[in-house]
Parts: structure tokens; sequence; C-alpha cells
């Protein structure tokens, strides 16, 4: 069995209007399926996966992989950027649940190193 990663974060979508819309992402992470990639789900049920490096990167200086792009906002917080035909989708998280998940996602590709 594989130690899958999944937590729920909560994030801003940013807009131009006066006030912030909350949602819930999934992110996940599956090493035995796609060890070097993330996945950030949202409530609409659509999913975006891209490389777990380029969000390590993104919470210390702007890194980009095709229709994602990552980088910090402030000292405890970070923007993603989801790229579509339609437009583009601003998401503002709290670095810190990040960080956490991407603790979590080395420590799940350990366990599947060793064993």
């Amino acid at each position: 069995m594989s130690p899958t990663v999944e937590e729920h974060a909560r994030a801003r979508i940013v807009t131009d209007a006066p006030q912030y819309r909350q949602v819930r992402v999934t992110l996940g992470y599956d090493p035995s399926d796609h060890p070097s990639e993330v996945r950030f789900s949202f409530p609409s049920g659509r999913a975006w996966e891209f490389p777990r490096d380029v969000l390590e990167q993104g919470l210390r200086g702007p890194a980009r992989s095709g229709d994602v792009e990552v980088w910090p906002c402030g000292r405890v917080q970070t923007v993603v950027e989801f790229h579509t035909p339609d437009g583009v989708a601003v998401v503002q998280f709290d670095s810190s649940e990040l960080k956490r998940f991407l603790r979590h996602t080395r420590e799940a590709a350990g366990s599947v190193t060793r064993g």
C-alpha cells in the first residue's frame, strides 16, 4: 500500500472584488503513482498536477511549470496561479499549510524509497 498524502487547505480566490472568496483545496500526493508531482483539486472538480519542486521553489521565489506559477507573497502567504485557455485563477494560501503538506510529501516519498 502506498503512503499517499491528502490534506485540505483553506485558500482565497483573488479577484478585483473588495472581498476574498474562501475555497477549500485538496492537496494530494501519491509517490507510487507520480513521485515528482503534487495535485491541487478544487470543489468545482478541476484539478492541476504539477512538479512538487515548483511548489517548493515557489515558497522562496517565483517558479513556473506549464500552466502553474507559484511565488511568495509577503512573509506568510504564497500565491498560486492556474492558467487555462479561459483565463487565470489566482489563489492565495497560507505558506505554513503548503510547507506542512510538502513536509508530509517528503516523509511519504522517503517511506516508499525505504520500503
